[in-house]
């Protein structure tokens, strides 16, 4: 039980990381020397064979191997089919049960593994020119993650223009999506309604609300309370906002991957950002709570 937990906990390691690999690894090579070292018990403890005493043999020609006292018993009519028998059975039984349990597990082993490796995303959506977002204020934007199921994948996210760092344009782009149990979450600031603006880009129409000064964010389900740059501040949410990765090609802001964020140190475009593969509304990211959550597939 020892080793198989440790084998178990060496594949876990495989998608969350190699410490977790090591432990797995130290784990299955202790018990896995426990256990041959317990099979093996009975044959390093045993005494060793009496040596016989010599048998003195009568002079002349040796007896035939099947014939005298010493002689083994002359096999019985199918005792030497029998043996060749047994082994094919014994083979064919294991042969089988080897490939049933192959034909079971495989498919649950690609499913279960297999999302943790491949990307499950969908193409880069475009949100609109940089001009759009005017510098310093969050902008509330909804698109549509997969046109092809319509409404339904109608997504939310707060963006916000840095202005440059470097001389690169620098965004703050927040998930909506509460860090505690899935809510979406609003801003605490008085949205604009008459300056929404909308735009068919490709399949996906756009809509952008500019706000007014947002001083944060909060989730009107439990009380979940945010900064303006996505930290948590009070109620029952475990991390900070996810956020959105973002490209810029030809002068218009491509939103991609979301990810998962611990904490984010200073404002804007001089924030530090811990981030971390997305994972699941409730679930912990960092520290030793983290482990205790399975693993999340890649997405948005």
């Amino acid at each position: 039980m020892g080793f198989a937990v440790g084998i178990a906990v060496l594949l876990l390691g495989v998608v969350l990381g190699w410490l977790i690999v090591a432990v797995g690894a130290a784990i299955a090579a202790i018990f896995a020397f426990l256990w041959i070292r317990e099979v093996t018990s009975p044959v390093r403890t045993a005494e060793p064979p009496a040596v016989p005493e010599p048998v003195t043999r009568p002079a002349g020609p040796a007896p035939p191997a099947h014939k005298g006292r010493e002689a083994m018993p002359e096999p019985g009519e199918g005792e030497i089919i029998r043996f060749p028998r047994s082994r094919f059975l014994e083979g064919a039984t294991l042969g089988l049960g080897g490939v049933i349990g192959g034909i079971v597990t495989l498919p649950v082993a690609g499913f279960a593994l297999l999302p943790a490796f491949t990307d499950q995303g969908v193409d880069d959506i475009d949100v609109g020119a940089l001009d759009d977002f005017a510098e310093n204020r969050f902008v509330i934007t909804t698109f549509l993650l997969d046109p092809e199921q319509g409404e339904v994948s109608r997504r939310t996210a707060y963006v916000r223009n840095n202005g440059l760092l470097d001389g690169k344009p620098s965004f703050t782009i927040l998930s909506s999506r509460c860090v505690h149990l899935g809510c979406p979450v609003q801003v605490n600031g008085l949205p604009i309604d008459e300056e929404e603006k909308k735009e068919m880009i490709g399949k996906t129409e756009v809509r952008r609300i500019p706000t007014a000064a947002a001083v944060g964010f909060g989730c009107p389900c439990h009380g979940g309370q945010y900064d303006a740059e996505g930290n948590r501040t009070a109620g029952p949410p475990v991390r900070a906002l996810d956020r959105y990765g973002f490209k810029v090609k030809n002068g218009r802001l491509l939103l991609s991957k979301t990810y998962s964020v611990s904490k984010v140190e200073g404002k804007g475009s001089e924030a530090k950002i811990k981030k971390y593969e997305l994972m699941g509304p409730g679930q912990h990211v960092d520290g030793p709570e983290a482990l205790l959550y399975p693993i999340e597939p890649p997405g948005r």
